[in-house]
């Protein structure tokens, strides 16, 4: 019984990451293509061939490995994207792009089929029967590309009958209620392989400028009013900061001058005049008179006769020369 539940478990698995992969795919569109190239973008060979430009719509990463790539509405299988490759991994809001060139076997991203002679474009699900994408393309002069006016937004006019075989009811609904112009697709003089097709399409503003000025007088004029107009600022600029400094030097100075006033006269308040000191002195000299503690003999030597008439000063035993004495 546990074996049954987990059989139905692991199908139950399998069937949703099925479905959620079947969505993925839904999320790319046919881009851009372009069937002659001589002088624009090249292979990683260095050759120059028609390409077929994907783009994907989602904010998730597809896988698109096996599903398929063809110009036969009989056919839908004459290219599958092989599987195995980490670059068929389409990050969110990304471009790929494949060339055909016929030679499939230069790498995952060189289809082996050409697009002389093809008028549409068919993107088909791993399944090899669900159309996930298709654009009909009008004859394109050489360098020319037929693409969406943005990004994944849009259809061709021939579409309404493929998008009816659509598995995502979803896609088909937005597809089938795109069908104007403004949002379709469009033949562009710029190709715009694996970048957005909206930034490069239509007319530079470098080209516009050399329209409206073709001798470049009023680019100069501008480039020297700004030029000027900008040194004048700078100079304004410099001006009030060098007024600035020199008030805050000023403002120091006199806070500086302040505060050595104030110091010297909290010094000062708190020492004793001369005049006190004169006073003090003064006084107690007069005290020191009137009771007669002063010595006024302090300037007389007084000797006194003592007792003892042996004196140090008149022995014989210091004297400095020694006594002779008599030989016998």
């Amino acid at each position: 019984m546990k074996k049954i539940y987990s059989l139905i478990l692991l199908l139950g698995v399998l069937v949703c990451a099925s479905n959620l992969n079947a969505q993925n795919m839904s999320d790319m569109r046919l881009n851009e293509v372009l069937v002659t190239n001589t002088e624009g973008f090249e292979d990683d060979y260095g050759y120059r061939s028609g390409w077929i430009e994907l783009f994907n719509t989602s904010y998730g990463t597809v896988d698109i490995a096996g599903c398929y790539l063809s110009t036969d509405p009989e056919n839908l299988k004459m290219y599958m994207i092989p599987k195995g490759d980490v670059l068929t991994k389409v990050q969110p809001r990304q471009h790929i792009l494949f060339w055909a060139d016929g030679v499939a076997n230069r790498g995952t991203f060189h289809l082996g089929f050409t697009l002389d002679g093809a008028k549409e474009i068919i993107f088909t699900a791993a399944d090899g029967r669900t159309v996930i994408d298709r654009v009909v393309f009008p004859a394109l002069d050489t360098n020319k590309s037929y693409g969406r006016k943005v990004d994944g937004i849009g259809t061709s006019a021939d579409q309404s009958i493929v998008y009816k075989s659509y598995r995502n009811s979803k896609l088909a609904a937005e597809a089938n209620a795109d069908t104007s112009t403004e949002h379709g697709w469009i033949k562009m003089e710029n190709p715009t392989p694996s970048t957005n097709n909206a930034t490069m399409d239509g007319e530079s503003k470098s080209a516009m400028m050399a329209q409206s000025d073709p001798n470049g007088i009023w680019l100069t004029l501008t480039a020297m009013s700004v030029t000027f107009l900008a040194l004048a600022i700078l100079f304004l600029v410099f001006k009030q900061i060098g007024k600035f400094h020199i008030r805050k030097k000023s403002e120091n100075a006199v806070e500086a001058v302040k505060d050595v006033a104030n110091k010297e006269k909290a010094d000062t308040s708190g020492q004793v005049s001369a005049e006190t000191y004169a006073a003090i002195s003064m006084a107690i000299h007069m005290f020191m008179i009137e009771n007669e503690a002063h010595d006024f003999e302090e300037t007389v030597l007084t000797i006194n006769k003592v007792s003892r008439t042996y004196s140090p000063w008149s022995s014989k035993i210091y004297t400095l020369r020694e006594t002779p004495q008599r030989k016998k």
